[in-house]
This record gives C-alpha cells, sequence and structure tokens, in this order.
C-alpha cells in the first residue's frame, strides 16, 4: 500500500520557517503541524516566537497550545498527537506540513521511533534533581556527556528534564540512552526541505527577534506566568528567554544583560539544530531563503509530488 506523502519543513531557528510554511500552505492546500516542543504551551507566546492569530487564522494549525507550562508532553505522546494529526489532515484530502526545529520531535515521527521502554522512577528522579540543586545545573549534563556524548550533543544542556530522563534510563537500563531509541518502519513518504540563511545573516536576524520580543512584551510574559503560580523552575521555564527574564525579575541580571546570554544561547542552539538536519543530508532538499523562495519550494514539492503519483500508477514521468 502507498504511504500517504508528508512534507517536513526544517531549518534553524530564525530561518523563517513559520511565515513560508503558511505561504507553502496556502498555495498547496496544506495544514501545519507543529513539531517545536516550546510553541505546545499556553501562554508563552513572545518568547517563542508563536505565530500570531493572524498568522494562524490563515492556515489551520496543529498542535500548538496544547498543555499548560507546568504540565509535561513527553515525546510519546506528541508523536502520538502529531500521528493524529496527520491523519486528519489526509482525510480531509489535504497536504500535511510538518514544520519544526526540535529535531527528536520531528525524527520521533518521521522515523518511527519507539522510545525506550522504562518507566518513570520517582525516587531516581529526585535523587538526580537533588544533585542538580547541590552540584549546580550544569553538573548532571557533564556526566551524561561521559556516559552517552551522542544523547549529550543532541540534548540542551538547559533541558533539564530530558538530561535527567537520559540518566534515568542509562541508570536504569545499564546501557547507553542514545542505543536504545527502537526505530519503526515509516509511516510517510517524506518530502523533506531545509531552509537556510548565511550565518552572519542568521544571527543578525536572531539579534532583531530577541530586540523585538523585549519591545513586544516578553518581560511583562514571563511576570504574568510568574504571577499565575508559574514556577520559576519548571522545566518550561528553563527555555531561551525565559531563563533570563526571571533572572531579570530576580535582579540577577539587568536587561541587556539578559538579552547577551539569550543571543549567546540562541546561537549554542542554533549549532545543535545542525547536528539534527546536515546540509549534507542528500534526504533535504535545501533552500536558501531569498525573494521567491516560496514559488520555488511549491515549484519543487508539486514536481516531486507529480512524479510520485506517476510512480505510484506505473506511468512514466515526464522528463
Amino acid at each position: 500500500m502507498a504511504k500517504p506523502s508528508l512534507i517536513l519543513l526544517v531549518g534553524p531557528t530564525a530561518v523563517g520557517k513559520t511565515e513560508i510554511a503558511i505561504q507553502l500552505a496556502e498555495r498547496i492546500n496544506g495544514e501545519i503541524v507543529s513539531a517545536d516542543s516550546r510553541l505546545f504551551y499556553r501562554g508563552m507566546d513572545i518568547g517563542t516566537a508563536k505565530p500570531t492569530r493572524a498568522e494562524q487564522a490563515r492556515v489551520p494549525h496543529h498542535l500548538i497550545d496544547i498543555v499548560n507550562p507546568d504540565e509535561i508532553l513527553s515525546l510519546a505522546v506528541f508523536q502520538q498527537k502529531a500521528r493524529e494529526a496527520i491523519a486528519n489532515i489526509h482525510a480531509r484530502g489535504k497536504l500535511p506540513l510538518l514544520v519544526g526545529g526540535t529535531g527528536q520531535y520531528v525524527r520521533a515521527v518521521t522515523e518511527g521511533w519507539k522510545p525506550p521502554e522504562v518507566k518513570p522512577d520517582s525516587r531516581m528522579r529526585e535523587e538526580l534533581e537533588k544533585v542538580k540543586r547541590e552540584r549546580g545545573e550544569g553538573w548532571l549534563h557533564e556526566r551524561l556527556a561521559i556516559l552517552d556524548p551522542v544523547a549529550a550533543e543532541k540534548i540542551d544542556a538547559r533541558n533539564f528534564r530530558r538530561t535527567i530522563r537520559a540518566l534515568e534510563v542509562i541508570l536504569t537500563t545499564g546501557k547507553k540512552f542514545s542505543e536504545q531509541r527502537g526505530q519503526g518502519e515509516p509511516s510517510y513518504h517524506l518530502i523533506t526541505i531545509g531552509l537556510t540563511r548565511p550565518r552572519p545573516e542568521l544571527y543578525a536576524r536572531i539579534d532583531a527577534r530577541i530586540e523585538s520580543m523585549f519591545e513586544n512584551g516578553l518581560l511583562d510574559e514571563v511576570k504574568g506566568l510568574l504571577a499565575k503560580g508559574y514556577s520559576p523552575d519548571l522545566p518550561t521555564m528553563s527555555a531561551i528567554g525565559y531563563r533570563e527574564c526571571v533572572s531579570v525579575i530576580e535582579g540577577k541580571l539587568s536587561v541587556e544583560q539578559a538579552k547577551v546570554e539569550m543571543r549567546r544561547a540562541t546561537r549554542v542552539f542554533v549549532r545543535r539544530q545542525a547536528n539534527w538536519f546536515k546540509e549534507s543530508d542528500p534526504n533535504i532538499k535545501w533552500f536558501i531563503v531569498q525573494d521567491e523562495v516560496v514559488e520555488i519550494i511549491e515549484s519543487f514539492v508539486r514536481r516531486t509530488l507529480q512524479i510520485e503519483t506517476s510512480a505510484k500508477q506505473g506511468n512514466p514521468t515526464d522528463r
């Protein structure tokens, strides 16, 4: 049986995925499924560069604002929700676009990952949290780098939940976390599109975005979350922008120092994203973001889909 098509749109933060995905979806009768783990959380809008209400109204978006900041959306639950959304889009006769910058969430869907079957161990997690408090926030990630360098390379050092989960699996099974990710048969025929810009241009866009976030009220957004009772120690509050703003509110950083920290952390994040989606990957068709790039991508997608259809029907394709 032929696999349904899925368009995957990837690229570093601030490259322009949001607007290009919307324009492409408008042109090809598509709907967007977000694979950006930062967009799952309600009330975290400015610091995550979440698509605005107006942008989301242009084409249907899925898996945005689906949990509160103090709830955890596991990789397995996301995988299930994404597959359901994609199936529903296909059922409506539309094309799904999976859009994101969170590598493990994207791969979990496109490669049929089977997360390690290790049940959460609350006692071990409490011990690891205690170690984090006693030895500092970076110690656990440094320990993970010793036990499983591959996993550590792909997990943000500030993502304590993922770091603790990886250590929990390693200490429970005695095997590397990176080697326990089962992989099933991919469910889709992928058309993978990568977006890129020259690095200086990308960094300039990141800097401009950070300035815009503060101008648009990022600090007030974080104050509002804290006022609602969300703890600054939540994993979600360790996301870039939120952690720095908490430090400003607590008097540990000035606004300008927070911006510097955000610029530095975002550059590290961009390099980590590149580990998931490499420009040397032959399965990714890369496009430099410039004038008329949407038209170029649309032409590529339509041509690829036409070739797929001809192949399924056993007909020769146009040369």
